[in-house]
């Protein structure tokens, strides 16, 4: 899977990808992730990228000729004419980071890994003229109900979430299935490694049984709980039901 990120700031993204998983996934040829500096779009020589909103207010917000230039450059044959539905199901995904989108979370990131290419553009400053969520992003996301002072941290972590679902990137596939905000949308249950006893706190009794199907009906038990306990704005009715605890 390919990431553009189109930014302002390109070498904000030097640190982020040069360690862990991402790193290894980059170098095994998994992804392959470009940056492209949003000022080699500009036709002005002080390359300007912004201007004052119309109808005054605070703040300045990005130009649309600029990151309509980049899109149309990096993938030719998305010239743009009229609004794209959101989810559209396009092999290749313009997303516009920007407060005011519908929240990332895993089921958005399962979406955006089955795409061939993901184009991330980064919002700044007071925001982004609207044309360019109209006319050319298909999704306008965020990953918070909060406003950050641009969009390249949450374009970091969208591409940490969507690159771990790739095949091969992570060393054990199940790996993101049975975790958090997994297949059902639970928490993952609580894990625990050696000692067995720390401080007088004991690993529960069943981890140390090697009664593999005993294990699975404690953790899922155990899930159930952490979730309702944590985030209980996560659980379904159905998944309470007795018959589904075993």
């Amino acid at each position: 899977m390919t990431f553009h990120v189109v930014t302002i700031f390109p070498d904000f993204f030097r640190g982020p990808f040069e360690h862990g998983i991402i790193q290894k996934a980059r170098e095994a040829g998994h992804i392959d992730i470009r940056i492209h500096d949003l000022r080699n779009w500009t036709k002005d020589r002080h390359r300007t990228v912004d201007d004052r909103p119309f109808g005054g207010g605070e703040g300045m917000l990005l130009k649309p000729e600029p990151l309509f230039d980049a899109v149309e450059s990096i993938w030719p044959e998305r010239s743009v004419t009229e609004p794209r539905p959101p989810g559209s199901g396009l092999e290749k995904k313009v997303v516009l980071l920007s407060a005011q989108g519908r929240k990332f979370d895993q089921r958005l990131a399962r979406e955006f890994a089955s795409a061939s290419e993901l184009l991330l553009l980064c919002g700044r400053y007071e925001g982004v003229d609207e044309r360019v969520a109209e006319h050319l992003a298909d999704e306008e996301v965020s990953i918070g109900d909060f406003v950050l002072s641009g969009g390249e941290l949450a374009a970091a972590m969208v591409i940490d979430v969507v690159a771990r679902l790739q095949e091969g990137v992570l060393g054990n596939r199940d790996s993101a299935i049975f975790e958090s905000f997994g297949e059902e949308g639970l928490l993952d249950c609580p894990q625990y490694t050696r000692p067995a006893e720390f401080r007088s706190w004991r690993v529960p009794e069943v981890l140390l049984t090697g009664n593999h199907e005993e294990i699975r009906k404690w953790r899922r038990k155990a899930a159930l709980e952490k979730t309702a306990r944590l985030r209980p704005d996560l659980l379904k009715p159905d998944l309470l039901k007795p018959d589904l605890l075993k």
